[in-house]
């Protein structure tokens, strides 16, 4: 098998690829004094290659561990072409626990899986298309942090600090810190990079230093316990390294010698700046001191490379990881943000999560969502939302009652964390058809009994007309509108449709809807014009039911079906 090709610049070829029922991996143990490719053909050699190194870096083992599930789908396959579904998931779960610290590795597991009905050519498609997202992801934070990097440091050019290895060798290709060094030396804008040997299995000096000298950029190797004397003599602008588990409260973990590079860069008044990719966040856990850090042999310290440097029955403290606390890190840049532990919100969003416990229990004293009825959600950083879980007293909700999901699809990024509410998938439509920052979905007692009123098996709209509270409703023509009216099917998911294709074709319609025999919804760039809608629709549902106006829907003129007409 060839080696990979010499590269030039950020935009290297992959470190992993499927080839015929087999992953074929760069072997990094034999690195870099010779490339080596490894051809994987099951489940057990992925997860060997996994736990001796062979395969590193928390996005690599991932990719590896989505791979793996895929090996063991067409392994298992049954004779009328889908899988042994639980021999697939028994490989599966062996995989996502092969290492402990880096949240990659279940997460990718976990996505791969969702493909698994569809047989072992869906399980392959979705596993190689992570490949090539984790390729987009990490061109677009590599050059997020590199103009980050222009921006923190006005010095040129750049001379930079770097610790273990987070170049194409520990993800699909690019690389998350290393790929930035790489964008800011194809910018001219590298003097030196700094190269930790990341002791004791010297990931920096024989991986990333293999790296750089192949894209022909001057670097230095820098013994581990001399970084934080480059900073003090003033050899280093800017510490750049990538992260295995990022915490809600931005608490990193990353090899062993980061936080002691952190604690130097802050004394010293350098920039430490982590990039890694969205995935890397754990909202499940709120701080380091939770994270488990994995413990390696004694004998990778007591001896290297054949040779014993120490006595061989020695007992050694041998952590892989170690973990900075948020407070020491500029910034953790993302493909979609940059974060700055010292300002942001976490990235389970604690802030929007106790702004939307706040606005639930407001509704609940209204006495707009008794008992465990209504949800509300709030869209954070690019495709995410935080939507109410499921069950809760919305009296007592806390913030620690909400759910994080994917704001275009309503599936919840922590599957095994708390369920989310039940017309989470209306929300997602909402989001999906407009820009909505909020949704709030509540059982307000005089829309509600109009919608009792005017619901019927199909969509329905009720032509409101000749209120002065249509002009909170930030309307494009405020003296009139027609509210939708949809069918409370038995699936929430065929409401979900019926709304998402609805809203779509009225972008001008109202920020709001009615369910029949159930309740409103509506929405607006944030939680309090949201909530400002809605009382805009609950006071003029109010009207409608005091006799200002007749309670009269007529049939949807986009649905082409007859419809009820008369239900006051």
């Amino acid at each position: 098998m060839t080696a990979p090709a010499r590269v030039a610049g950020p935009d290297a070829e992959s470190s992993l690829v499927w080839d015929d029922g087999a992953l074929v991996v760069v072997d990094q143990r034999q690195l870099p004094h010779k490339v080596e490719l490894l051809r994987l053909e099951s489940v057990d050699e992925v997860i060997g290659a996994i736990r001796t190194l062979a395969i590193r870096g928390a996005p690599a083992i991932g990719l590896a561990g989505a791979l793996g599930v895929a090996i063991s789908a067409h392994r298992h396959r049954r004779a009328d072409g889908s899988c042994d579904e639980p021999l697939v998931r028994a490989d599966a779960e062996k995989l996502a626990t092969a290492r402990p610290t880096a949240v990659n590795l279940a997460w990718a597991v976990r996505r791969v899986l969702t493909a698994l009905e569809g047989g072992p050519e869906a399980v392959l498609a979705e596993a190689t298309a992570m490949l090539a997202e984790d390729r987009a992801t990490n061109l677009r934070a590599a050059r997020r942090a590199a103009d980050l990097v222009c921006d923190l440091v006005p010095r040129r050019p750049l001379r930079v600090l770097t610790h273990c290895n987070t170049g194409r060798l520990a993800t699909a290709a690019v690389g998350t810190a290393l790929g930035a060094i790489l964008e800011l030396h194809a910018r001219h804008l590298v003097a030196e990079v700094l190269v930790g040997e990341s002791r004791p299995l010297l990931q920096g000096a024989r991986l990333t230093a293999w790296e750089l000298d192949q894209a022909d950029v001057p670097y230095r190797l820098c013994v581990d316990s001399a970084g934080a004397a480059a900073m003090a003599r003033g050899m280093v602008d800017v510490v750049l390294v990538g992260a295995d588990r990022i915490a809600a409260n931005g608490d990193t973990a990353n090899k062993i010698g980061t936080y002691g590079l952190a604690v130097a860069a802050a004394r010293h008044g350098v920039p430490f700046v982590v990039v890694a990719p969205e995935s890397s966040w754990d909202p499940r856990t709120a701080g380091g001191e939770a994270i488990e850090v994995e413990e390696r042999p004694a004998a990778e310290v007591i001896g290297f490379g054949g040779t014993a440097v120490g006595p061989r029955d020695a007992r050694a403290f041998n952590p892989a990881f170690d973990v900075t606390p948020g407070e020491l890190i500029t910034a953790v840049v993302t493909e979609d943000r940059v974060f700055d532990p010292h300002r942001d919100a976490p990235a389970a969003g604690r802030d929007a999560a106790r702004q939307l416990a706040t606005f639930t229990r407001e509704m609940y004293t209204r006495g707009w969502m008794p008992g465990t009825s209504g949800n509300l959600s709030v869209r954070t950083s690019g495709d995410r939302a935080l939507i109410t879980a499921s069950g809760r007293d919305k009296g007592d909700l806390t913030e620690n009652d909400v759910v994080e999901v994917d704001a275009r699809t309503g599936v919840p990024v922590d599957p095994d964390g708390p369920r989310a509410s039940a017309e989470t998938s209306i929300h997602a439509a909402v989001y999906r058809a407009t820009d909505a920052g909020a949704v709030i979905h509540v059982h307000a007692p005089h829309a509600t009994a109009v919608a009792c009123r005017t619901g019927g098996p199909r969509t329905a709209v009720l032509p409101l007309s000749g209120f002065e509270l249509l002009k909170g409703l930030r309307l494009a023509d405020p003296s009139a509108t027609a509210l939708p009216v949809f069918a409370n099917h038995a699936r929430v998911a065929d409401i979900a449709d019926e709304v998402a294709a609805y809203v779509a074709g009225h972008p001008d319609g109202p920020p709001g809807l009615l369910i029949a025999d159930h309740g409103v919804t509506a929405w607006g760039a944030d939680l309090a014009q949201a909530r400002n809608h809605l009382e805009c629709l609950e006071s003029i549902c109010q009207l409608l039911l005091l006799g200002a106006r007749p309670v009269w829907p007529v049939a949807d003129p986009t649905a082409g079906r007859d419809e009820r007409t008369d239900a006051s």
